[in-house]
C-alpha cells in the first residue's frame, strides 16, 4: 500500500469522518490542542530561558526541570492525542501540506536536541546547576537556544497549517 492510499484510508475511517463532519468535534479538539501546545511551549520555554541565562539565574536548574516536567509531559501527551485526531480528520490534506511536514521536522529536531542534552550535556549538571546563568557552559546555552528555536518553529509551522489547507481539505497553492 502506498502512503497516499494509506492516508486516504485514514481519512475515510469512521472516527475521521465523525471529526470532520461534526459541528463541534474538530473545534473542540483543536482548542484542546492549542492549550496542550501552550503548556508544552510555556514550560519548555521557562527551562530554556534559564539555560540560556536570560531569566531566573538564581533558580536551580534540576529543581526547575523536576517541577515543570509533569506539566510538560501531560501537555505533550494531550498534544499528541489531539494532534493525531485532527490529522485523522483530513490525513490526505495534512500529509500533502508542506507546513505540516516542516512542523514535524522541527518537532523531530527538538526531540533530538533534548535527547542529546539529556544523554550528554546534562550529565555534568552537578558541576553547573548552581551557576549564576551567565557562566553556564556554552553547550548548555546552545541546547537551550536550539530548543527555543525548534519549539518556536513548531508553533509557527503549526499555525501555518491552518492557513494553507482549504476548507475542502486540499492544500492551497
Amino acid at each position: 500500500m502506498d502512503i497516499d492510499a494509506f492516508m486516504a484510508s485514514l481519512a475515510a475511517s469512521p472516527l475521521a469522518q465523525y471529526i470532520s463532519q461534526s459541528t463541534y468535534a474538530f473545534p473542540t479538539i483543536e482548542s484542546l490542542h492549542v492549550i496542550a501546545v501552550a503548556a508544552v511551549f510555556g514550560s519548555i520555554s521557562i527551562v530554556d530561558l534559564r539555560l540560556v541565562g536570560l531569566v531566573g539565574n538564581s533558580w536551580n536548574i534540576k529543581t526547575l526541570t523536576k517541577d515543570l516536567l509533569p506539566l510538560t509531559w501531560l501537555g505533550f501527551a494531550l498534544a499528541v492525542i489531539t494532534g493525531t485526531l485532527m490529522f485523522l480528520s483530513n490525513a490526505t490534506g495534512y500529509w500533502a501540506n508542506v507546513h505540516f511536514r516542516l512542523k514535524f521536522a522541527a518537532l523531530l529536531l527538538a526531540g533530538v536536541n533534548m535527547l542529546i542534552f539529556e544523554l550528554v550535556t546534562a550529565r555534568s549538571m552537578k558541576d553547573w546547576e548552581q551557576s549564576d546563568g551567565k557562566s553556564l557552559p556554552p553547550a548548555v546555552k546552545l541546547a537551550g537556544a536550539l530548543s527555543l528555536l525548534f519549539w518556536i518553529l513548531v508553533v509557527v509551522f503549526g499555525r501555518w497549517i491552518g492557513f494553507s489547507i482549504s476548507a475542502f481539505g486540499f492544500p492551497m497553492s
